[in-house]
């Protein structure tokens, strides 16, 4: 039986460990941080006409302030247009948005609830500019956010482009921890970019050519992760999403652990279903990286995951057990309060290497994608709660989506909210 964890063990860790190296190495051979300076500093060729579309539902707190980022982008306002759903809030969510009724780059439309699939296909109706995207009602922009944006637009082969997203605050625990997640997923975003391989154009201010919604039609419900089955839908007609990490936008992140539970139970398990729904994906040459290393790698990281949570909860309670025996048999032994150190003693297994080295990687990944989305290094401690509590949070709705993704229990995007 230890013989069979061991050997578990060191395949999860090889799988890990060659999966960070991977993307490193395909960081670097893309180069994107000298890039990113020239990209930065040089204005877009042209500005096309753009849309952004607003879903809401009970988001009264921020709803303003989302808006007021939007105003505040700087691109022509002739260009631009605002056209904001509110799906059937039972909130004062309408109210605050009367406050808009008379600017003339905002719409107002209010509709029965319906789910964000339903809002976001309502406001595609409401337009025919040249560049749509989507901004969640509680995320906010960066002033230049957009023409960060469209300058990715001028690749010919680029149909949609996602921005650098990270938390608007981080107050708490389990805010600094997200905050970290985040920042590695701005890494991750980008490196899967340069492999042709991101499958989620997240809510929070991606852009689709219109030509990709009349090609590939509306959004669907996709198990309530719209955003990651329309990516899905997008790779498998070989349509390019690219990434603009110069392209920042702030978003606010559950506040407790409770809140983190309910929404990543839903990303978790709308990406199962999802890659259920896309299972022809897998290990399809013709899908490149994305088919032959990134969906196959990112299955395999929850399964991972959950091994490794399993592997930890037997060894504890073993420990516990051999402890309870051990004091039924000679006692409780007075503890020993001296100390020599000994090199001998030294774990140097080969778990403990590759563990240490996952750790060093995930780290290095973590500060790369800080330096992508500007942000300071000052105070690491968001990275030093992330790789000290995270391992011990995610497992619970990881094991929790398996179980409701076998028998098909959807969780809900308005039930967030509530």
């Amino acid at each position: 039986m230890g013989e069979a964890i061991s050997i578990g063990v060191h395949v999860c860790l090889f799988i890990t460990l060659y999966f960070e190296v991977f993307l490193l190495i395909s960081f670097l051979e893309a180069n994107p941080l000298s890039k990113l300076k020239e990209t930065k500093a040089r204005e877009p060729k042209r500005f096309p006409t753009v849309a952004i579309l607003v879903p809401c539902y009970n988001e009264e707190r921020t709803v303003e302030k989302t808006l007021l980022s939007l105003l505040a982008l700087e691109y022509p306002k002739d260009k631009m247009k605002i056209i904001v759903i509110d799906d059937g809030s039972t909130d004062a969510t309408w109210q605050v948005l009367q406050n808009f009724r008379s600017n003339p780059q905002i719409e107002l439309y209010h509709k029965e609830n319906g789910g964000k699939h339903t809002a976001l296909n309502f406001g595609l109706t409401k337009t025919q500019a040249h560049l749509i995207g989507c901004l969640d009602a509680d995320s906010f922009v960066a002033p230049d956010a957009l023409r960060e944006i469209v300058k990715s637009f001028e690749n010919p082969e680029v149909m949609a482009v996602t921005p650098a997203i990270q938390p608007t605050t981080a107050r708490n625990i389990v805010q600094l921890i997200q905050k970290a997640e985040y920042s590695l997923s701005v890494f991750i975003r980008r490196t899967f970019a340069h492999l042709n391989g991101i499958f989620i154009t997240p809510g929070p201010f991606s852009f689709f050519r219109r030509e990709v919604f009349e090609k590939l039609g509306n959004y669907r419900a996709a198990h309530n992760t719209e955003d990651l089955e329309f990516g899905l839908r997008m790779q498998t007609n070989h349509l390019k999403i690219d990434n603009a990490p110069t392209a920042h936008v702030f978003t606010n992140t559950p506040p407790t652990v409770r809140a983190l539970f309910k929404q990543r139970l839903r990303w978790t398990y709308g990406y199962l279903k999802n890659s259920m729904d896309y299972r022809f994906l897998f290990f399809r040459r013709e899908y490149g990286n994305l088919g032959m290393f990134v969906l196959p790698i990112a299955t395999t990281a929850i399964f991972t995951a959950l091994y490794f949570f399993a592997v930890l909860f037997y060894s504890i309670i073993t420990f516990i057990i051999a402890k309870i025996v051990e004091i039924q048999t000679v006692g409780v032994q007075a503890p020993d309060v001296g100390f020599n150190f000994d090199w001998f003693y030294i774990n140097t297994s080969t778990s403990i290497f590759l563990i240490l080295s996952i750790v060093t990687i995930t780290v290095t990944l973590t500060v790369l994608g800080k330096r992508l989305s500007d942000q300071s290094l000052r105070n690491p401690i968001d990275i030093v709660v992330y790789m000290a509590l995270y391992g011990f949070l995610a497992p619970w709705w990881l094991a929790r989506a398996v179980y409701n993704a076998a028998r098909s229990k959807e969780s809900s995007w308005t039930a967030e909210r509530q």
